[in-house]
């Protein structure tokens, strides 16, 4: 098939290409803010830098393609708390085009990528894809709505399109305001290691190369009209997350220090993967342990890749969200 991946200059995106090009044609549609990056993608992959919602750019590429599949989003939820405009452009008015287009150019397959958040949080159990959707940040609440606008799409055009949600996924490449990534670079660098209130939310983690296996195979094998979710295997807290990043880091635990939570913060994601695993066969390989151990591993052998990130503009946000400066 050809593929038209939006956003896959970013951490998921990117590994989905890694694991899509071997078999398909892929071309890339990303426009290279702050957390997309030309060298994310590997040799070979066509890329246009553009906006999903700029309706002639996704017109264009996205003709003679066989399929879509949506990874182009503002990630971060407490970005999404101090400006929320760049997540409604992306998430609401970008999904829009890029159904628009897709139903216009006769794309067989779309499929829409998306987060746990959107069902908000749970203090027992697990979500499942028939649990009501609840948002609870200006982030959550727009992917909400664009996964609504391609339910909309597939009961009222009819077009071929599937949604697939994951839970926390972490691994290499990721951006680091995320909390694993953020934690790993600042231990290595002797910088504090600032934990939102408790720290005891509970995040339900998945390896990014297993979201992405999660996705393809949705994509080839899913339902239309259906939404899956995927799962991580592993349920842990927050602060339980850093102390795993202290000791495989060699980092002083002094270093670790309670911050301010953020507003609004959920208490506890979960997701039910029985649906993915029962009708189309996927399940997660990686643990928890072992993917945190790959993951740290990764940061301390690529200062080239999260260099420039800590030395650029990242370190006025960071500033600017901990009231602090990061060392180096």
């Amino acid at each position: 098939m050809r593929l038209l991946v939006t956003g896959a200059a970013g951490f998921i995106g990117s590994t989905y290409v890694r694991l899509a090009r071997g078999e398909h044609e892929v071309v890339v549609l990303d426009k290279l803010t702050y957390a997309g990056r030309r060298d994310n993608l590997p040799e070979g992959v066509s890329l246009v830098v553009g906006a999903i919602e700029d309706p002639h750019t996704v017109r264009e590429v996205m003709g003679g393609c066989d399929a879509v599949v949506n990874f182009a989003a503002e990630s971060h939820v407490d970005r999404s708390i101090a400006d929320q405009e760049a997540f409604a452009r992306t998430h609401v008015i970008g999904t829009s085009v890029l159904l628009d287009a897709a139903r216009e150019l006769g794309v067989p397959r779309y499929l829409q990528v998306s987060t746990d958040e959107v069902y908000g949080s749970i203090e027992n159990g697990s979500f499942t894809e028939r649990s009501p959707l609840n948002p609870s940040s200006p982030y959550s609440a727009t992917k909400a709505a664009g996964d609504l606008l391609v339910s909309a799409h597939h009961h009222t055009y009819g077009i071929e399109a599937l949604i697939c949600r994951g839970s926390n996924n972490y691994g290499p490449r990721q951006y680091p305001e995320k909390l694993i990534p953020l934690m790993v670079l600042n231990a290595l660098h002797g910088d504090g290691l600032p934990v939102y209130g408790d720290g005891r939310q509970v995040r339900n983690w998945l390896y990014v190369e297993d979201f992405c296996r999660a996705i393809h195979t949705v994509l080839l094998e899913g339902r239309p009209g259906e939404a899956y979710n995927a799962g991580g295997p592993d349920e842990t807290e927050n602060i339980e997350v850093v102390r795993r990043i202290i000791d495989l880091t060699g980092t002083d635990s002094s270093l670790l220090e309670h911050v301010t939570d953020r507003p609004g913060h959920d208490r506890r994601y979960s997701l039910s993967s029985e649906k993915l695993r029962s009708e189309l066969g996927w399940e997660p390989r990686v643990r928890f342990a072992e993917g945190l151990e790959r993951t740290v591993a990764w940061y301390r052998e690529n200062e080239w890749w999260w260099g420039p990130i800590r030395s650029g503009a990242y370190r006025d946000y960071y500033e600017r969200q901990y009231g602090r400066s990061l060392s180096g």
